[in-house]
C-alpha cells in the first residue's frame, strides 16, 4: 500500500482509528517520507480539530440520563389525570436535550458525509503537481532553463524525458496581446521517473504545467468535464485550481490559483478564438 491514491482512501479511516496494525503502520510511514499525502493529512487533522473545538463537549450526569429514560419511560404510557400534566414538560425537557445534542453533532454528521462521497479523489499524480506548484511558489524549485521561447524548451527537452514535449507557440505566431509569460522549465520526478514541468505567469499570478506519458499516468478522480472529445478532471488541492488530461499518448496537469475551475490558465495552450468551445466547458455552469 504505497499508492498516494490508495492513501488518500484510507485517511478518514486513519483519522478515526479505525486502522490497526500492518494497515496503519503503511499509513504512517507513508506519510512520513510524502509530502503531498502528509499536507492532505494536516488539513484534515485542523478541519477535524475546528470542528472539535467549536464547543465544549459535555457529558450527560447519571442524575440526566435517568431523567431522560424516565421521560422516555413516562411517553410510552397513555396519560390520564393529573400524570398528563407531569409528563408533557418532561417530554418537552427530552425533545429540547435532543435537539440541543442534534446540533452539536449535526457539523461531525455533515463532515462524514461530505467526506465519504462517492466522488472519488484526486490522482497522485494531481497531487504531484499541485506540490510541485506551491515549491515553485515558495522558490524551492529553480528551473534549469530559463527563457521565454516555446521552441528552445521543447528543444531542452529532447533526450532528458522518454515522450515528447512540444510546447504550442499560438502567442508569439498570432500577434495578439501577450496575455502571459512563459518563464522556463525543469524536469521533476514521479514514479522514479521524470515529467516536464513549465512554469508561466500570467498578470504575476504562476501557472504550473506539468506533462507525463499517460502510460505514468492516467487523469482520474474529481469532478469530469467534457470538451472537444477530452475528458478533463478538475480538482481543488491546496487552494489551487488543478486540471489533468490525457491527449495523443501524454497526460497533462494545468495548476493555479485563478477564479473558478481555473480555466483562464488554458490559454498558455489555447489561446485563439477556435479554441473557446474547448475553454468554455469548463467553466461552471
Amino acid at each position: 500500500m504505497n499508492n498516494c491514491e490508495d492513501i488518500c482512501r484510507r485517511l478518514n479511516l486513519y483519522l478515526d482509528n479505525e486502522l490497526q496494525g500492518d494497515e496503519r503502520a503503511a499509513v504512517e510511514a507513508h506519510l512520513q517520507s510524502c509530502q503531498s499525502c502528509a499536507a492532505v493529512f494536516e488539513r484534515e487533522l485542523s478541519f477535524i480539530n475546528a470542528i472539535r473545538e467549536c464547543g465544549p463537549l459535555h457529558v450527560a450526569s447519571p442524575e440526566l440520563r435517568a431523567r431522560v429514560q424516565e421521560t422516555l419511560n413516562s411517553s410510552e404510557r397513555a396519560p390520564s389525570g393529573r400524570e398528563t400534566f407531569i409528563s408533557k414538560p418532561r417530554v418537552r425537557l427530552g425533545l429540547a436535550i435532543a435537539a440541543t445534542l442534534l446540533m452539536l453533532l449535526l457539523p461531525i454528521v455533515i463532515w462524514r458525509v461530505m467526506n465519504r462521497s462517492t466522488r472519488p479523489g484526486p490522482s497522485s499524480f494531481a497531487l504531484m503537481a499541485a506540490e510541485t506548484h506551491l515549491r515553485r511558489t515558495r522558490q524551492q524549485l529553480p528551473l534549469e532553463i530559463e527563457t521565454g521561447a516555446p521552441q528552445k524548451i521543447s528543444q531542452w527537452f529532447a533526450n532528458k524525458v522518454n515522450f515528447r514535449v512540444q510546447l504550442p507557440n499560438y502567442q508569439e505566431s498570432s500577434g495578439q496581446e501577450k496575455l502571459y509569460t512563459l518563464e522556463g522549465a525543469r524536469l521533476v520526478g514521479y514514479k522514479d521517473d521524470y515529467a516536464a514541468y513549465v512554469a508561466y505567469q500570467m498578470k504575476s499570478r504562476p501557472i504550473s504545467l506539468v506533462i507525463t506519458s499517460d502510460e505514468m499516468a492516467k487523469p482520474s478522480g474529481g469532478e469530469e468535464i467534457v470538451a472537444r472529445g477530452l475528458t478533463f478532471h478538475y480538482n481543488a488541492i491546496h487552494g489551487l485550481k488543478v486540471l489533468t488530461w490525457s491527449d495523443r499518448g501524454l497526460t497533462y496537469a494545468l495548476v493555479s490559483d485563478l477564479e473558478e475551475r481555473g480555466q483562464q490558465s488554458c490559454i498558455v495552450c489555447h489561446q485563439g478564438t477556435k479554441d473557446q468551445d474547448l475553454i468554455a466547458p469548463l467553466k461552471p455552469h
